[in-house]
């Protein structure tokens, strides 16, 4: 039998609604930790694994409300999120204020949705914190990922536990919105990394390097980011499977832009970015994993040189 410190989370009573790439994960390591899960996903066969684990699940997500200490949910774009919470079958009209669970959303979305969800949950008697996440289908697995929260310091404290399994480093930025405009700078610092990365393995290319001569060069000095590490050598493999979507990816610049541009702040860095992966879709890679820029860029690099000769 496990003991207490290994399973830090006995008893608590968690409802998951969302098993894609990480989801599936994140949701195994709090069972993992002692946490009584039940999941709802639109599609039950992606919860098959998670059941055959012992994870409970229930066909509509307004049933978690009763049965959870814990609400999270992972989806896929704002308006899944704006459905789940606050829709006509949504999981805020259907709090009751004697029972109401704490909401957690862990979605990257929309920095004022997110306020709203957490306001219309106050008047039912909980909050809702927005607690997006960085590290891929890696850090999910190990329990590593870097987590953004936005929300009430008490609901935050009430859901560290259940943070700490899921995550290494985590950070309430503020209130509601908090969360998810950390997320934005997150992903503001990547979209241009994945540039500079995958042009850069193009060149070693073309120069006629060992690429994994040169990544175990450069990956350890000044020019190393979570994306050499990681993407980098799959790429050299030719493994482009999703860590997360290249489509997720233009949705989270798209809502970088906006509220840059609501903002009248001027990022044209994110904006060749998201134009980039924007191609990189039209291509049919829009389900690959974001290492799959690379494929676009040696595309775009071919046709120069074809141009030149």
């Amino acid at each position: 039998m496990a003991d207490d410190a290994a399973r830090p989370l006995e008893g608590t009573r968690i409802g998951w609604i969302g098993t894609g790439v990480m989801g599936c994960s994140m949701a195994g390591r709090l069972h993992a930790a002692g946490a009584r899960v039940t999941v709802h996903t639109r599609t039950p066969e992606k919860a098959a694994a998670l059941r055959n684990f012992g994870i409970g699940w229930v066909d509509d997500p307004r049933e978690l409300l009763a049965t959870s200490d814990l609400v999270f949910t992972m989806v896929g774009y704002p308006a899944d999120v704006e459905e789940v919470y606050l829709g006509e079958r949504g999981l805020v009209p259907a709090l009751e204020r004697s029972e109401a669970p704490l909401l957690i959303d862990m979605t990257t979305s929309a920095p004022a949705l997110a306020a709203r969800v957490d306001a219309s949950a106050r008047e039912r008697g909980t909050c809702a914190l927005d607690a997006p996440v960085s590290g891929g289908d890696v850090g999910a697995r190990e329990g590593t990922l870097s987590i953004m929260v936005g929300g009430d310091l008490d609901a935050f404290e009430r859901a560290r536990p259940a943070f700490e399994v899921l995550g290494r480093t985590i950070v309430r930025q503020g209130a509601a919105g908090a969360g998810q405009h950390t997320k934005m700078v997150n992903q503001t610092l990547i979209a241009t990394n994945m540039i500079g990365m995958c042009e850069g393995l193009l060149y070693a290319e073309r120069a006629g390097l060992d690429p994994q001569g040169v990544l175990a060069s450069v990956g350890g000095g000044a020019a190393g980011s979570w994306s050499v590490a990681n993407l980098a050598p799959r790429i050299l493999r030719g493994d482009f499977a999703p860590g997360f979507f290249v489509e997720h990816f233009i949705k989270d610049l798209g809502i970088a832009l906006d509220e840059a541009h609501r903002m009248e702040l001027a990022l044209p860095g994110l904006a060749l970015a998201k134009q980039l992966y924007e191609a990189v879709r039209a291509q049919g890679h829009g389900r690959a994993g974001t290492q799959a820029l690379y494929l676009a860029l040696r595309q775009l690099s071919a046709r120069s040189g074809d141009a030149e000769r």
